[in-house]
C-alpha cells in the first residue's frame, strides 16, 4: 500500500516536472516571437519613415557625393551642335559630375516647373529666349506649342509668356509657351540648391529680372550674355567658360573675363558675356556647390 502510493507520487512528480518544462519552453518560444516581432516592427518604421532626400538628393548624402549637372539642349531642334555637347558633357564628367541631358522634344512648361527638385548643382541652358514686347524682362522658350486651353491660370496671372522664334513663324501662326521670372518665382516646384546657372541665349542679362528670379529660387550664380547672341558664338563662349570654371576651378569673375579675352563679344551683336550677382565673382564653383 505505503509502497503503491510512493508510487504514484513520483509518477505525478514527472508529469508535473514534464509539464513545466513544456510551460517554459513554451514562455521561450513566445518571448522570441515577441522579440522578432518587435523588432521587425522598428525597421520598418525606421524604414519607411526615411526623409526622401536621402535618396534623391546627393548633396544630402555623405555617402554620394557626386555632383549631378543637367544640358538643357532647347536648341537641338533648330540649332543642333553635337560637338558642343560632347565637350560639355566630358568636361563635366572628368570633374565628377553625372550629366543628365534634355533634348528640345523634352523642354517643356512642365519639365521646367519641375527643373528645381532635381537637385542639379550646374545647370547650363542652351535654350532660345526672347525680350517681352511690353515689359522689361526675358523669358526662355520651351519647345511646348501653344494652347489657350493649357495652363489657363497662369496665362491669366501673367506666369507664361507666349512668343514665336522669328516674325516667319509669327505669320504663320507658330507659337511657343516661354518661361518668364514670375514662373521661375511662383510657379516653379522646390527650391534650387546652390545651384549655377548658365544661360546660353539671347538677352539673358539685358535686364536682371529673370537673374534675380533664379537667385530667389536659391541658385547662387547665374551666368549670361548682356544681349542678342548667334549660337555658334555662345557654343564657343560656353565651352570656354565651362574650361575656365570647372577644369582650371577660376572663379566667376576670372573665368567670365577670360573667356571674353578669348572668344570676344559677338561679331553680329556685341553681346558680353557677364553674370549675377556681383558677389558671386569671388566664388568658384566649387565653393558654390557645397
Amino acid at each position: 500500500m505505503n509502497t503503491k502510493e510512493k508510487r504514484l507520487g513520483t509518477k505525478a512528480q514527472i508529469r508535473a516536472i514534464k509539464n513545466r518544462e513544456r510551460h517554459i519552453a513554451t514562455v521561450i518560444f513566445l518571448v522570441f516571437i515577441l522579440l522578432i516581432v518587435i523588432f521587425s516592427s522598428y525597421f520598418t518604421y525606421n524604414f519607411l519613415n526615411q526623409p526622401q532626400n536621402q535618396t534623391t538628393n546627393p548633396a544630402s548624402n555623405p555617402e554620394s557625393p557626386q555632383p549631378k549637372a543637367a544640358i538643357v539642349d532647347q536648341l537641338s531642334l533648330t540649332f543642333p551642335n553635337q560637338t558642343f555637347m560632347q565637350t560639355a558633357t566630358n568636361t563635366l564628367k572628368q570633374a565628377g559630375y553625372t550629366v543628365d541631358y534634355y533634348p528640345g522634344e523634352k523642354v517643356t512648361v512642365e519639365f521646367y516647373r519641375n527643373l528645381p527638385t532635381h537637385d542639379y548643382k550646374l545647370i547650363i541652358l542652351r535654350v532660345h529666349s526672347a525680350l517681352s514686347p511690353y515689359e522689361s524682362y526675358v523669358s526662355l522658350f520651351t519647345s511646348e506649342p501653344y494652347d489657350k486651353t493649357r495652363y489657363t491660370y497662369e496665362q491669366l496671372t501673367d506666369r507664361l509668356f507666349i512668343g514665336s522664334y522669328s516674325e516667319e513663324d509669327r505669320k504663320k501662326g507658330i507659337f511657343y509657351f516661354g518661361i518668364p521670372p514670375a514662373f521661375v518665382k511662383n510657379s516653379m516646384n522646390g527650391k534650387f540648391d546652390n545651384t549655377s546657372i548658365i544661360m546660353m541665349g539671347c538677352n539673358g542679362l539685358t535686364y536682371d529680372c529673370l537673374a534675380k528670379a533664379f537667385i530667389e529660387k536659391r541658385a547662387k550664380v547665374y551666368i549670361s550674355w548682356s544681349d542678342s547672341i548667334s549660337a555658334s558664338h555662345t557654343d564657343t563662349g560656353t565651352t570656354q567658360l565651362l574650361k575656365h570654371l570647372i577644369t582650371e576651378k577660376q572663379t566667376i569673375e576670372q573665368a567670365v573675363e577670360n573667356t571674353m579675352k578669348e572668344v570676344g563679344p559677338d561679331p553680329a551683336y556685341n553681346s558680353l558675356l557677364i553674370y549675377y550677382p556681383v558677389e558671386a565673382g569671388e566664388q568658384t564653383i566649387e565653393n558654390i556647390k557645397r
